[in-house]
């Protein structure tokens, strides 16, 4: 919660930018408010977002092996697909909890990137994944994903990708170079 001053005044970092990740106090908190709603449902948040995604992009569940000839409607179920979906909001939660901690947050997401990017993924998956993100956590959160909280993700998903396709990026000329 906070201190009646705070109630009162505000948080002081509210309007400070970040510049290390061009973030302002408010919107880090926006979306550590909202996200901590989520998490809570790791598994649920995930399976919710990964089954919405191969929903509106089927060719990207034929790139994951273990999944690829599941039925979209028998995915949740699976102990396998739960624990991939686990792990996403795990690397989201990790990565936001580390909004503070830019280098802790760049190695997170720059691990990640490259993981996808060994995988053959590229920047669409996850520009295409950004717009189901968001469309679940509206559904999820209803009237308390504000236009305010919904800017705030969208900026802060950016900056996070960001450091996914710097990732992404090292990881393909990693693989030219063993070439």
């Amino acid at each position: 919660m906070g201190s009646v001053l705070t109630y009162f005044l505000g948080y002081p970092e509210d309007n400070i930018v970040d510049l290390k990740v061009g973030l302002t106090g408010r919107e880090k908190r926006l979306v550590r408010e909202s996200w901590s709603v989520l998490r809570v449902q790791s598994v649920n948040t995930g399976v919710a977002i990964m089954t919405s995604y191969f929903q509106q992009y089927p060719q990207y569940q034929k790139v994951f092996p273990a999944f690829k000839d599941v039925p979209l409607d028998e995915l949740a179920a699976s102990k396998k697909f739960q624990a991939h979906c686990q792990n996403i909001v795990s690397t989201l939660s990790n990565a936001i909890d580390a909004l503070n901690d830019v280098d802790l947050m760049e190695a997170i997401l720059h691990t990640a990137g490259e993981r996808h990017g060994r995988r053959g993924q590229g920047r669409q998956e996850f520009i295409d994944l950004k717009g189901v993100i968001i469309e679940v956590m509206k559904g999820a959160l209803k009237s308390r994903f504000s236009t305010e909280v919904e800017a705030a993700w969208n900026k802060t998903i950016d900056v996070l990708y960001l450091k996914i396709f710097e990732g992404i990026e090292s990881s393909v000329s990693i693989d030219h170079e063993h070439k």
